[in-house]
């Protein structure tokens, strides 16, 4: 077997985030229909345009290596999303609810930046310079949408979730 290369581990995780977007493209109408802050409602519905024009910028990247834009499933965006839907069951009703959705777009916020960020650096070193741009834009707009979600949380989410209490 030919030994495996950084060119290859990228490619690899480029398909592995192409898969994520696409799940969690699936995934935001149902959380945006869950929450019941009108101003989080939004957010999800925002970034559910962002996730959209993710997706086309990774078919960019994959043309631009020269390689076919295709998925590999990736267990952890399910369980993340997993995990999501259960506190959807499990706080529908609920004062926590926004808050616990918070978290679970936070959880997939995140996996999505380590992911960006270690192929926007691995996309340096292998040379693909016309990639680095498109890796950046994306990482910047997941970056944002967390300081987004966290500004939410502690301006209001939180607070109204804690007085139920």
């Amino acid at each position: 077997m030919a030994e495996k290369t950084l060119d290859d581990l990228f490619y690899d995780t480029l398909k592995d985030i192409y898969y994520a977007e696409r799940q969690v493209l699936k995934a935001l109408p149902k959380m945006a229909r869950a929450a019941t802050d009108q101003k989080l409602k939004a957010a999800f519905e925002k970034h559910k345009e962002e996730t959209q024009g993710h997706i086309e910028r990774l078919q960019d990247v994959f043309e631009l290596i020269g390689k076919r834009a295709q998925g590999k499933t990736c267990e952890a965006i399910q369980g993340i999303i997993a995990e999501g839907e259960e506190i959807i069951e499990d706080y529908k009703g609920t004062a926590a609810l926004d808050a616990g959705l918070i978290s679970s777009a936070q959880a997939v916020e995140h996996y999505e930046i380590t992911r960006y960020g270690t192929l926007k650096a691995w996309a340096e070193k292998l040379g693909h310079t016309k990639v680095v741009p498109l890796l950046d834009a994306t990482l910047n707009e997941e970056s944002t949408t967390d300081e987004a979600l966290t500004k939410l949380a502690t301006a209001s989410v939180n607070a109204a979730a804690q007085k139920a209490a």
